[in-house]
Parts: structure tokens; C-alpha cells; sequence
């Protein structure tokens, strides 16, 4: 089985520290989830303000244990343990916290405010576990790491894992193994020596983004040296759009590494409460190092595909949609919830537009400039989602083509601005550079995942990411359309479309499809 523990307020749709607990899911495919009763409560003196993050860790003999920030009766952020009431138990529904927490207390050089986050342990080449977990000592944002023999007395290393200046907090960090053949199978946590590199990621809770580097882990100094620059703000971004405090997790029964996040609201607290819920996990992805060995590649995990229903109509093959305007409609399906594979074939570079390379720094204002509607050269293309009959109301997600000194750059952009006319939503425009070859291979991909309010894309088979919260009005009272659009100055060729519906997974309700009676027959595949 998969076990999902999240952050969960039990009394109420609005975040409060006081009532934060663990909430705790099930599955048996990724996709189809069972909601149990909560796995940790704010309940005792070293967690009486709250149950915040945290992870799990298998143990050698097969138990697994969770390593967590509470919030103490003194509001002092500590770490604390808990171990499965019952192992026997396949759906591991009651955790018990040993009386002796916290494991780890606050250190006296560490900010009581700033010490969370404790990943999943790994154990080094000596026998030894760590863990790493964000913290500010003497008010730099660091990542330590504490090691231990028996997973109950910590000793904090002297150095941190990483530490950045240039950063005050840097919060749900998570170090883990990628093979450096960029091969697309996961590796154990614990994995290193030849062939193995280490990508570190943080989330920055000042701008809400994850960021990642690849480097290099040495195990024997529990220090992580990074490709490049140390600055966390001038790493790769895990996502260019929505998305925060992710963590992956290493699959062993299909040999993967599948990373999780938070993709929080963009309306107001009213809608929360009128909604009764808030917050949302995005689709699950596996994840590898691509074969340059710089960044990472992250795509819907396979059983997504499951959910597939009716097909859409199909296009003709290698439709030329014209230029300045150019719309042909996608039809055939409920296209709220939908898997759209789209493969653009560009005919000639010939009017890219010119960039000057300082604005390669920032792909978001860049895309705000030069948006859908924006008329180009090489792009706007792509997809409008969401999209209203009259057009009133809809999501663009698209690409252009711009022109270097010597090479040419494809922008990858989510445009929100005509998402939704509803008052109060926040509608930015998100924007990112796609590594690929466009001259070499004059052509591009787009893979968009359409679940209501929620569209994650993934540009150049998933090199580029973009997650997008959307609240478009229409969907009260008709249904939404799918488009593809090309507002460049050349006409594009749809080279390949395919589009699904895509039926409804069973979310944490009431009626499991007898997913947690069957359960005890899938107890021998248990992933954490």
C-alpha cells in the first residue's frame, strides 16, 4: 500500500497552527485514496501547539517510523518520533509517541521558529543514519544534519549539510539519490558511491517556490556541494508555476522516485470556508536526472493513464493552425478533466523575435510582457484550457521561440490573466525556458493535466513544469472548452494530438470501492 500522510486541520477549511495534525491516506495505485483517521494529534507537551512536517522512515526489520516537527507547550519547534501501534496492521491506522520525545530538542543556537522539517533518513556507508531538517542557526538559513546509531539519540554534525547567506529560512528541504546515466529508474534513499549523484531541494517560504541543485553529497563530512552557484535562489526550479514544499519518495515497487506537493489556493479565505476545504496535492510525478546530468525531468506517473475514458475527436493529421489568430477547437470530450499530448511541428525559425539575454533571467515577467494575446513571431502557440465558449474566460498555455546571438530559446508560459472574472483571484502569469534543441529538432512537446481548478503542464517531455490554480465563472452554469491557438506570425503543425477524458479518481470518501477492506491483501507491497 501507499501511505500519504499530509498537514490537516481537522476543525476547519483555514490553517491554524493549534489544531495542525497529521491526516492520513491510502492507495494502492496513486490515484484511488482512502481516507483513515488522523495519524498524529496535537496531544501531548512537545507537540501541544501542533503537528507539523515531517517523514517516514523503513526501518531494516520493516518497521517505519515517523520523524516530526511539534510545536511545544513553550511554541519551541522540537523533533519528536512515532512508531505504528499496531505493525500488524496493513493500514498502520494508530501511532503511538513515546513519552522520552523530543528526540531532538531545540538547539540553544537555532531559532525557535525555524527548526522543522526532518526529511526521511538515510543510512551512510558507517552504519549510521541522518536526517536532515531547515533550520537558522545564529540567523543563517541552514540545512543540518544529525546522525544516529539507533534512531533515538541524535548528534548534530558541525557542519551543515548546506547553508546559504543569502537566504534567512529555507523550509521542507529533501536530499536525495539520482543515477548520474540519467537513467530513469529511482534509487534508495541510501544509495551512493560511482554512479550515483545527489540533488538537494528547499522550498523558500518568502516567495513560495521550490528550488533543487545537483551536486555532489559526501557522506563522510555530511555536506553537500552543489553544481554551480550556493545561492538557493539561483538554483533550478522545481516547478515554474504553483507548487510548494514537495517530497519525493523512492517507489520500490516500480523502481521510481515519485515526488508530492502542496498546491494551495489562489481565492480568498471566504471561498475556503464556503468550499469547506482547502489546499490540494498535485498529480503524483516520477522524477530522474536527464542525460546532461544538470536538471531533472519530472512526468505524471503512468497510472494517471488509468483514469483515461473517451477520446477526443481527432484533428487531421499535420493540421497547419494559421497564424494571428489561427483556433481549432478540441472536441469530443468533457474537457474540465482531461490528459491532453500535444506535439507542435515549427516549419520555419525564420521570424523568431530577438532577445537580449539579461531578460533570460526572469521567464515570468517576460511572459507578462508577451503574453497569449500578444502577437509574435515564432508563438504564442499552444493550448487555451478552461476556456469559456466565448472565450471570456480561459487559461493559455503556450510557448514562443526567441532569438539569441548564436542560438535560439523556447519560453514556455501559463497565462492567467483571463482565467477567471471572478473578483479577488490571484491571476499571475507564470514563465519558464524550456532546454531543448528547437533548431535541431524543430519541434515541441506539451503535456497538460486539466482537473478543474488545477493545470499542471510539462514542456519538452518534461523539462519545464508549470502548475496553475483557476476559478473560471463559467463552470457554474455551461461547460468548458479546449482549444489549440497559434498567434505567431507563421502558421504551426499539429504534428500529434491526443486528448482524454478523464474519469473521476475516489478521493478520501466515504465510499472506498472496498479499497480499505481489500487492503490486507496488498500488505507485502507496502511504500511509504
Amino acid at each position: 500500500m501507499y501511505h500519504l500522510f499530509y498537514q490537516y486541520n481537522p476543525h476547519g477549511a483555514l490553517w491554524d497552527v493549534g489544531n495542525l495534525s497529521w491526516g492520513h491516506s491510502v492507495s494502492g495505485d496513486l490515484v484511488n485514496w482512502a481516507a483513515l483517521g488522523n495519524a498524529l494529534d496535537p496531544t501531548a507537551p512537545f507537540d501541544a501547539n501542533g503537528c507539523a512536517s515531517g517523514s517516514v522512515t523503513i526501518l531494516p526489520d520493516g518497521t517505519p517510523v515517523i520523524l516530526y516537527s511539534g510545536i511545544d507547550a513553550d511554541r519551541r519547534q522540537v523533533q519528536n518520533i512515532a512508531f505504528p501501534k499496531n505493525q500488524r496492521d496493513p493500514l498502520l491506522r494508530e501511532w503511538a509517541k513515546p513519552a522520552y520525545n523530543p528526540v531532538v530538542p531545540l538547539p540553544a543556537d537555532v531559532s525557535a521558529n525555524d527548526f522543522r522539517d526532518p526529511t526521511t533518513a538515510w543510512l551512510g556507508r558507517d552504519g549510521l543514519w541522518r536526517f536532515a531538517i531547515s533550520a537558522v542557526a545564529d540567523g543563517v538559513g541552514n540545512t543540518l544534519v544529525y546522525r544516529s546509531a539507533d534512531f533515538l539519540r541524535w548528534e548534530r554534525r558541525a557542519a551543515p549539510l548546506h547553508a546559504s547567506r543569502d537566504a534567512v529560512m529555507a523550509e521542507c528541504p529533501d536530499l536525495f539519490p539520482v543515477a548520474a546515466s540519467g537513467a530513469e529508474e529511482g534509487l534508495d534513499t541510501s544509495a551512493s558511491g560511482a554512479g550515483v549523484r545527489h540533488v538537494l531541494k528547499v522550498s523558500m517560504p518568502d516567495t513560495l517556490e521550490d528550488y533543487y541543485a545537483v551536486g555532489t553529497y559526501d557522506d563522510a563530512a555530511d555536506t553537500f556541494t552543489p553544481d554551480g552557484n550556493g545561492d538557493y535562489r539561483m538554483w533550478r526550479r522545481i516547478d515554474r508555476g504553483h507548487l510548494y514544499a514537495s517530497k519525493t519518495f523512492f517507489d520500490a515497487r516500480s523502481s521510481r522516485r515519485v515526488l508530492w506537493a502542496w498546491v494551495n489556493e489562489s481565492d480568498s479565505e471566504a471561498d475556503d470556508v464556503a468550499r469547506g476545504w482547502s489546499g490540494l496535492q498535485s498529480f503524483p510525478r516520477a522524477l530522474w536526472l536527464d542525460g546532461g546530468g544538470k536538471q531533472l525531468v519530472q512526468w505524471p506517473v503512468e497510472e494517471i493513464e488509468t483514469l483515461r475514458t473517451r477520446r477526443a475527436a481527432p484533428l487531421p493529421h499535420g493540421l497547419e493552425v494559421e497564424p494571428a489568430g489561427g483556433l481549432r477547437e478540441v472536441t469530443g470530450i468533457v474537457s474540465s478533466q482531461a490528459d491532453v499530448n500535444v506535439v507542435f511541428e515549427i516549419p520555419s525559425l525564420g521570424r523568431a523575435e530577438g532577445l537580449d539575454p539579461s531578460r533570460l533571467a526572469d521567464p515570468d515577467a517576460l511572459c507578462r510582457e508577451k503574453g497569449a494575446s500578444v502577437r509574435g513571431g515564432v508563438g504564442p502557440f499552444g493550448l487555451l484550457v478552461m476556456a469559456s465558449g466565448d472565450l471570456r474566460e480561459h487559461t493559455a498555455v503556450f510557448f514562443r521561440v526567441f532569438r539569441l546571438l548564436h542560438e535560439y530559446a523556447v519560453l514556455m508560459c501559463t497565462d492567467l490573466i483571463r482565467s477567471s472574472s471572478k473578483a479577488g483571484v490571484y491571476k499571475p502569469t507564470h514563465g519558464g525556458f524550456v532546454n531543448v534543441d528547437i533548431e535541431k529538432d524543430m519541434s515541441i512537446s506539451l503535456r497538460t493535466l486539466i482537473d478543474h481548478s488545477i493545470v499542471e503542464s510539462f514542456g519538452g517531455g518534461g523539462r519545464t513544469c508549470m502548475t496553475a490554480r483557476v476559478y473560471p465563472e463559467h463552470v457554474a452554469t455551461g461547460s468548458s472548452h479546449l482549444y489549440v491557438f497559434n498567434n505567431g506570425s507563421d502558421a504551426v503543425k499539429v504534428s500529434k494530438l491526443e486528448a482524454w477524458e478523464l474519469a473521476s479518481a475516489s478521493v478520501n470518501v466515504d465510499d472506498d470501492g472496498g479499497l480499505v477492506g481489500s487492503s490486507v491483501n496488498m500488505c507485502h507491497s507496502e511504500e511509504y
